[in-house]
């Protein structure tokens, strides 16, 4: 079973930096895809990968990283304009940001209408115990 967990960017937006990639890094080692509203900035991002890569051992795998992004070039001027002020006024937070433990999740596609989410098969923990 594959759990995606939906957080809603109001619930780490008061966190650190730091705080805001523990938090969602946590949730990937406990093997559920993160649906995160929202995008983290481009050194969030780096900072995430670098602490990923660390952190890989046997238990984890690391993680798939991936932002859609909203079609930007869409829509009148007048659209265009208020993005450009939600942006500024919010923090560039449009989009969804997927993240994914790499045990499970193969690969992401961005697609403009949809995003592909290739699991892999899992398999299951040999709990026998021997006699």
């Amino acid at each position: 079973m594959v759990t995606i967990q939906f957080i809603p960017y109001s619930e780490i937006e008061s966190l650190s930096s730091v705080g805001r990639i523990r938090k969602l890094l946590n949730i990937a080692k406990e093997d559920k895809i993160v649906m995160l509203q929202g995008r983290l900035r481009k050194e969030e991002e780096a900072e995430m990968i670098k602490t990923t890569m660390e952190e890989i051992n046997s238990d984890f795998k690391g993680i798939e990283l991936s932002v859609v992004y909203p079609n930007e070039n869409k829509g009148s001027a007048v659209d265009m304009f208020k993005r450009n002020i939600t942006n500024l006024l919010l923090g560039d937070r449009q989009g969804i940001t997927v993240i994914g433990p790499a045990s499970i999740v193969k690969d992401i596609k961005k697609n403009p209408n949809k995003i592909e989410l290739l699991t892999r098969e899992l398999k299951k923990k040999n709990n026998k115990r021997k006699k």
